[in-house]
């Protein structure tokens, strides 16, 4: 068997608020609240399981969601018609801009607990990768 991730937990203030959230950017689905875990799947079987901790004890984390051209399209509707902050750079320092880089289009944003959220059309090319 090849290892694959299956799961990951996200820490959040409230984890129905960072899930939904999260789901309806992206045209996703949230599971079931299972224990401490509200769950949002994605295409490729990786589980974001929120989990709402002490806001003092999250430690920002970056997510990068790779879609397709369309799926970015309409994520980037629904960013600008909640009137998210997005921006082309991991810094913050291109508000209100795309990227593209790698032949694709991306994007970053924060979510509400302050992750780093990331949508790209390409999957980034490294030399030795």
């Amino acid at each position: 068997m090849s290892v694959e991730l299956n799961h990951t937990i996200v820490h959040s203030r409230d984890n129905r608020e960072s899930a939904e959230f999260l789901a309806r950017l992206l045209g996703l689905e949230v599971g079931t609240e299972w224990g401490p875990f509200v769950p949002v799947d994605t295409a490729n079987g990786v589980t974001l399981d929120f989990a709402t901790v002490p806001a003092e004890s999250i430690v920002t984390q970056h997510y990068a969601f790779l879609v397709s051209d369309d799926e970015f399209d309409a994520a980037f509707e629904r960013i600008t018609e909640a009137g998210i902050t997005y921006f082309a750079d991991p810094q913050g320092r291109q508000p209100g801009e795309i990227n593209h880089h790698h032949g694709g289009r991306g994007l970053y944003f924060l979510d509400p607990a302050g992750h780093g959220m990331e949508i790209i059309t390409r999957p980034y090319t490294f030399p030795g990768r």
